[in-house]
């Protein structure tokens, strides 16, 4: 089969694989309708997460139809159409039971954090991913949703994670009724924040990102200010001049390491690898929030440390929530959002891809050329998938 594989920082080829098989009666086997490349897959891509082997098949984000099941699989059958949530998780343990999906104990436990993802790297447990033709789907029973009938294929693969990442950052912003909310980050899942911010009240939304094109789609999409901060001298003082000098009640970070906006923070987070990528939105975050106000973080950072000012969010008496996304949990009110025409995920979606051209996709969504905001690979066992 064809799949995606990583080669060295800023190489990722096409690759002939073997298919995989099952290997545990909990197992299925799912052929790929449609796979992402996500915001995350970049940071992959320009070597900024450890533990990345050569050869490994890369991408979380992806639907299919069920090709064959395990002995022990009750919830699937063959031929069902499903999306897959990025996290591997097994159900059952201590995290699972509190719907921690992203941290379960049993499918990444050799980390002392996050759990297994698919295409993540050996750092989450070294599955497989889904930008390929087949995967294989770990504890089917629980992790893959069967996509109902009313909703687009294109709906579904962004359920997988951009989606739900995107309104979990919300969720976690703690956000009141009338709350100023700003969104580091005009990718998609800052999109999805962005969108997401107005369904749990919140009365001004903010949008920071240094590309004009991301800036007027987030307008459109998200219907909300922009702030390009390649045009401002100091983000905090900005910010607060926007917010009568108080702050913003709740500052999403969703760009993570890859993050730029300042000379230092890139070269000791992204060149001399001297810290675990650049941290200047979390910065811009925990500076331009107003005191006692909410920061949500689900921009992705490496396990080792970050230059942060810690100490001004404390003073500052700042409440700091993050985690990975908890797909699995969200589904049912993402797709009530869809359903009653609050949202259409796919909207995002910019680019069509076939998966033989993977190493173009790559470039342009990393160079965000042809402005590009969300593109999609279509593999050819697609086979017409909708």
């Amino acid at each position: 089969m064809l799949a995606t594989t990583y080669r060295r920082p800023r190489t990722m080829r096409i690759a002939h694989v073997a298919e995989p098989e099952i290997e545990h009666p909990n197992d299925a086997i799912v052929r790929v309708t449609r796979s992402c490349i996500c915001g995350s897959d970049i940071h992959i891509y320009n070597g900024l997460v450890p533990d990345t082997r050569v050869g490994s098949i890369i991408g979380h984000e992806f639907t299919g139809v069920v090709e064959e099941v395990g002995p022990s699989v009750r919830n699937l059958k063959v031929g069902d159409r499903v999306l897959v949530p990025f996290n591997i998780f097994c159900g059952s343990c201590f995290y699972c039971q509190k719907e921690l999906y992203g941290n379960c104990q049993n499918t990444n436990s050799q980390a002392s954090a996050v759990g297994g993802f698919y295409g993540y790297t050996h750092t989450a447990g070294g599955y497989d991913g889904g930008q390929a033709e087949y995967v294989r789907v770990p504890f089917a029973d629980v992790g893959p949703a069967v996509i109902p009938d009313d909703i687009h294929i294109e709906d579904a693969v962004l359920l997988t994670d951009a989606f739900p990442t995107g309104y979990q950052a919300a969720e976690m912003g703690s956000i009141n009724e009338g709350d100023t909310v700003v969104v580091f980050g005009a990718g998609p899942v800052g999109l999805f924040a962005a969108k997401s911010a107005w369904f749990f009240g919140a009365g001004r939304v903010i949008v920071v990102d240094c590309e004009d094109y991301r800036l007027e789609f987030a307008k459109t999409f998200a219907h909300c200010e922009t702030v390009n901060f390649r045009e401002i001298d100091d983000m905090a003082t900005h910010l607060k001049k926007m917010t009568d000098w108080l702050g913003a009640d709740v500052c999403i970070d969703a760009v993570g390491c890859d993050a730029s906006g300042s000379a230092f923070h890139s070269f000791t987070g992204k060149i001399a690898m001297m810290q675990a990528g650049s941290p200047i939105a979390l910065h811009w975050a925990i500076n331009s929030a107003r005191k006692g106000g909410r920061i949500s973080i689900v921009g992705v950072y490496g396990p080792t440390f970050n230059m942060i000012p810690i100490g001004n969010a404390v003073n500052k008496g700042l409440t700091l929530r993050m985690n990975q996304a908890s797909v699995k949990r969200h589904l049912p009110r993402l797709i009530e959002h869809i359903r009653a025409g609050h949202i259409s995920p796919r909207d995002i979606i910019t680019h069509r891809i076939p998966l033989e051209e993977v190493a173009d996709a790559y470039d342009i969504f990393v160079n965000k050329r042809d402005n590009c905001i969300k593109p999609v690979l279509i593999p050819p066992s697609a086979h017409g998938a909708v």
